[in-house]
This record gives structure tokens, sequence and C-alpha cells, in this order.
């Protein structure tokens, strides 16, 4: 997820009826049904023709940039569709079912176990180890891309989460500048201090009603604290741990110290990234686009540092997309040769020139850290990131209606965190066990 956002993609529950009632696929797409649907194999070379592309629209700054670099040295040329974030998943189901949908489509990492279980995805696992830098492409992705040992998608777009501080404010209240927080208790002691310099500034904010935003921005907390919030496998649910308890217990002491603004409790992703560069905010949890963002209007000095455990180790959730053929794809051998194209040198510098973390951790020192010297920690924060397993993903994280939304709200602003924890642990494993 983009900080992937985070956007809250509403209608999973009717997209998975669409997917089933058409049915996609009985699941898997194994190599016998992936080289059935029509065109030429997606491995095949010396391709031409048009193919088509869906991407989300946070792409659109770069998305177009792409194509057109490719296109001018391409005999293939790739016609982009841009589909806004918020409807994309539910209309990629759609016409996937439907045979309408592109060859190519730009998807939400977390989305690929669910897409690829319903067999809408070309298997494109030769493809994948054709490339003389597969191992260098981010073990998330991978990761994700993968269902029942095949590949069903590149690497295509990174992000990690990082903590970003002020350093003017760190400054003005008696804090080394230079110095972020590495534990918990360093944390809460900074945001305190920032605090106490009264008004309407405060140490810390977050996104507190907003699922997407804290499996990025609140997870690697637990994930560098030695616990996790899934299963390796994405069969059991964790948000009982005692990891997770003691995360959650760190936010709410920072809630009830008062060091977060009274709009955390409600913000659903849209207002702590403002908070922060009204210069009126200590820190905050965000990712590489937030780079960008303050650099463009100068009016924050910043650093950026990994996120911190409870008693040190860091941590970074691994956002992004992936890239796919699509099983209709009518034009197989172009879409995969773009889809190659787009894990390349070329394609990752025009990314990372656009503040895309490249999904190649052997490009990371070349092409992504010299364009700011915080880059290096976003990089590496990648390289080493996570992003939990699920077919079900987004009714357990995504959803602010879901079990992590809620646990989140109700443990930081509430006042009984592991009976948050425990109503949160029953209600996703019901849905682990009724989707798997």
């Amino acid at each position: 997820m983009t900080r992937t956002k985070v956007a809250g993609v509403a209608g999973l529950a009717s997209l998975a009826l669409v997917l089933t009632a058409c049915g996609g696929s009985s699941g898997g797409g194994d190599s016998t049904a992936a080289s059935s649907g029509g065109g030429s194999s997606a491995s095949a070379g010396g391709a031409s023709g048009t193919v088509t592309m869906w991407a989300r629209d946070n792409e659109k700054g770069f998305i177009n940039l792409l194509a057109d670099a490719y296109n001018k040295s391409h005999k293939a040329q790739v016609k982009v569709t841009v589909v806004p974030a918020a409807n994309f998943v539910q209309k990629f189901g759609t016409a996937s079912a439907s045979g309408s949908g592109p060859d190519i489509a730009s998807i939400d990492l977390v989305y690929l176990p669910y897409f690829a279980s319903k067999g809408v995805l070309e298997d494109i696992t030769d493809v994948q180890n054709s490339l003389p830098y597969k191992d260098s492409l981010s073990p998330a992705h991978r990761k994700l891309a993968t269902y029942q040992g095949k590949t069903y998608a590149l690497p295509f777009t990174a992000e990690a989460s990082v903590t970003f501080w002020n350093k003017d404010l760190f400054k003005k209240a008696g804090l080394d500048p230079e110095k972020p927080p590495t534990n918990y208790a360093e944390m809460l002691a900074d945001a305190k201090a920032i605090r106490a310099l009264g008004g309407d500034t405060y140490g810390f904010t977050m996104a507190g009603q907003c699922g997407g935003c804290n499996v990025f921005e609140f997870a690697p907390h637990v994930w560098a604290s030695g616990g996790d919030i899934l299963s390796e496998d994405g069969k059991t649910a964790k948000l009982d741990s005692p990891e997770v308890t003691d995360a959650l217990t760190f936010y709410h002491d920072m809630a009830a110290a008062g060091v977060m603004p009274p709009a955390a409790k409600t913000d659903n992703g849209t207002a702590q990234a403002a908070a922060f560069q009204s210069g009126k905010v200590g820190m905050v949890n965000l990712g590489a686009f937030f780079v960008q963002t303050l650099n463009a209007d100068k009016k924050v000095d910043f650093g950026a540092t990994p996120i911190v455990g409870k008693t040190g180790g860091t941590a970074s959730f691994a956002g992004g997309d992936e890239i796919a053929v699509t099983k209709g794809a009518k034009n197989k051998a172009a879409a995969a040769e773009f889809v190659k194209w787009a894990t390349d040198e070329e394609a990752q510098t025009i990314l990372a020139k656009n503040a895309i973390v490249p999904v190649r951790t052997d490009l990371t020192d070349k092409i992504y850290a010299p364009l700011d010297p915080r880059y290096k920690v976003l990089g590496d924060a990648m390289s080493k990131g996570r992003t939990p397993y699920s077919v079900v993903e987004n009714a357990i994280i995504n959803d602010n209606n879901g079990p992590w939304a809620k646990l989140l709200n109700t443990a930081v602003f509430g006042n009984d965190v592991k009976g948050a924890q425990a109503t949160a642990q029953k209600a996703a494993q019901q849905i682990i066990d009724q989707g798997n």
C-alpha cells in the first residue's frame, strides 16, 4: 500500500461476489490455465502492437512519463488509463470477470494474494526468473506476488514508512535536533518535551481512524519489537500478542499525556501530514512521498529516521504497487515485455526522480539516495520492510470498520487496551477462517 494507503478501498466484499459469481477461476491460475487465455505466452519476446494498462490516480504524476519513455524505445506501445484509486479494486475486479479489463494492471501489493487467488492474473514466474537482478527485487513485493508457488506480478513501485521529526521544535524544546528517538521511552519523552512548549504545539500525531494508515505507520513498531499482527501465512491473527499490547500502550500513553492534537482521534489520513507541515507537530510516521512534499514547501527543517521498537530495533512497512499481466490480456507478449521493462534501471530511475522508492535494492545507492540524503533512510527501510500476507487483508486491516482500525482507535483513545485486543482478535480470526 503506498502508504498504500491507505486509501480505503471500499467494496472488496462485493468484489469477491463478482469474481466468484463470474467464475473467474477455481483459483491459483496454474501455468496450463495461464497459457490458454488467448494471445501469446506472457514470457514470449519480440513484442509488437499495443497494450492497455490501468493505474491508480495516485500514480498520475509519473505513470505517463514512464509510458512515454517506453513507447520511444520499443516497437510495442502502451496506452495508460488512470482510474480513481478509491474505485480501482472494484473496477478492476469487475472488468476482469467480464473480460473487459486491461492487458496490464498496476495493483496495490496488499491485494495481490486476493487477485492471484481468484485467477485473474497471468502466471509470470518465468518472466521473473529471467531477470538477472531477480534477487535484488523487494522481498516483501515478491512474497505478496506469490500464490501457491507461482509468481503473478513483479514489483513496480515501492514505499517505506519512517518517522519524520521537526528539528526546529526539537531545538526549542531543549532536545538535540540531530538525535531522533531510538525506543518507545525516548519517543514519549521527546513528545512530552515538545508538548510542553504549550499552545497548539504537539509532540506526535497519527491517523486514529484509518486502518490502512496504521498498518503502514503503527505496525512497524510491533515488528521492530519482535512481534507481528498476522502469522506468516496469514491464517492466524496475532492482534492479542504482547508486542501489540506494548505498542498500543505506548500510543495510549502518548494520547493520555496530551501530546497528540485532538484531531488525531478522528483523522482518516487526511490531517496528519498537514499538521506536521504546519510546523506545530514534532513527529509523525509517514512515507517517502512526504520528503518531496516537505522539500517543496520549505517550511520545516526535518529529518527522517526508522520507526523504532519498544527497547530498540527498527522496522518499516513495505508498500507500493506490483505490476501484473492479466489473465484476459489480448497481447500477452507485449504486456510481459512492458512489465519486465518496468523493473529495469531506466524505468526505476524515472520513478526515483518522482519520489518513488526503487523496488530494486541494488539501485538504491545509485539512483535514489543521491537525490536527497534522507532517501537513503527510506531505501534501507524498504529493503527490510514487511507487508502482512492475507487474502482477506482489506476486511481485516484496510476497512476502517474492520477489526484492525477499530482496535487502534479504541485502544489508543479508550481505557482498555487488552479488552480492545480481545475483541479485535476474535473478529479478525473469524474473517480469516471464513475467507480461507
